[in-house]
């Protein structure tokens, strides 16, 4: 196996600067780095992983997570997964620093800077689709820092990897379920959480591509936003059927089920209205139970808090990127019958 020693000999350069090139710590003169680089791979060279970890815990690693949001119940399933690979990780001298935060753009930034103060070696984050979190992100690699979204994604940022669902997916999904359990004329109304939110506008966009085909019969009257809070939610989707009296079905892309589904039998609409959504919280459970709620899809939330953290530990131990830039997790469809 080939050593950092003679890499160093045959690019005629110290093993630090080695070190620095494979690391990608310090500046090195591009044609010296682009040498090592080069020998590196014509030697395939593989970093000790035994050793790396020893040395990881000396540094004493820190990892900062940021979670939206305070008031959407999923996010204790994300933070379960968060806290039970948090004790792992503190085997190896790794602390984690979880932060849960209300949607905007400024709350964000703000926890960064202080998780920043707490000086992280690597974050996980559920990030708000704005161009500010997006430089955020770009700067942070920059700097060594790396990123690792979670549960939503956002585009042409320099994070590193992604874990949660494919929500395009997830919506077409959504769609499909809708389509089976329905027959003639269906009306729907959309319940989301914000635009600002790349999941959400997936969502969105993969349930009405999917409908296109059904158009004949099946048609969007009207779109809400809600941010995942359920007294919003609740006053909003009673606003929404009552400007829409024919709305025979709903899709809740987001947070905010259980105000909506509330709402829904408050006016006396239960059996009118065919209802999906997304994860099994208690109070979703409950609807599903009850028959408000004809199917929930789910998208292993533990998962999604736990696997960040493997990929930034991974990362910085080894040098390595995550051999997945998008890490899937499954679509799990539950109905009255299979809770």
């Amino acid at each position: 196996m080939a050593t950092i020693k003679e890499i160093a000999a045959l690019a005629g350069v110290s093993r630090g600067t080695v070190d620095r090139v494979l690391n990608d710590r310090g500046a090195v003169n591009p044609e010296t780095a682009e040498k090592i680089r080069k020998i590196a791979k014509e030697l395939d060279y593989k970093p000790n992983r035994a050793g790396l970890v020893l040395a990881a815990q000396k540094k004493r690693l820190k990892l900062g997570v940021i979670l939206f949001s305070t008031g959407n119940p999923f996010f204790q399933d994300v933070l379960a997964g968060i806290n039970e690979k948090a004790e792992e990780l503190a085997g190896y001298n790794c602390t984690v620093i979880t932060k849960q935060i209300s949607f905007g753009v400024e709350a964000q930034l703000q926890a960064v800077k202080e998780l920043l103060a707490e000086e992280v070696n690597g974050i996980a984050m559920t990030p708000y689709n704005d161009e500010r979190i997006r430089n955020c992100i770009n700067t942070l690699y920059e700097q060594g820092i790396p990123v690792v979204t979670l549960n939503t994604d956002i585009e042409n940022s320099r994070r590193i990897a992604y874990v949660g669902s494919n929500y395009t997916r997830s919506g077409a999904t959504a769609a499909g379920l809708l389509q089976l359990m329905t027959s003639g004329t269906v009306n729907v109304g959309i319940v989301t959480g914000s635009s600002n939110i790349l999941c959400h506008t997936e969502r969105i966009a993969g349930f009405l591509k999917t409908l296109e085909p059904f158009s004949d019969r099946i048609r969007v009257v009207d779109t809400v936003e809600i941010h995942d809070d359920e007294v919003e939610s609740y006053e909003k989707t009673t606003t929404l059927l009552s400007k829409h009296p024919e709305i025979n079905a709903l899709f809740f892309a987001a947070g905010g089920v259980y105000g909506g589904c509330r709402s829904v039998e408050a006016l006396g609409k239960k059996k009118a209205i065919r209802i999906i959504a997304f994860d099994l919280v208690p109070t979703t459970r409950q609807m599903l139970e009850n028959g408000t709620i004809a199917a929930t899809i789910c998208q292993q939330p533990k998962i999604q808090g736990s696997n960040p953290l493997s990929l930034l530990f991974a990362y910085l131990t080894t040098g390595e990127n995550p051999e997945k830039e998008y890490n899937y997790v499954a679509v799990d469809i539950r109905i009255k019958e299979n809770i």
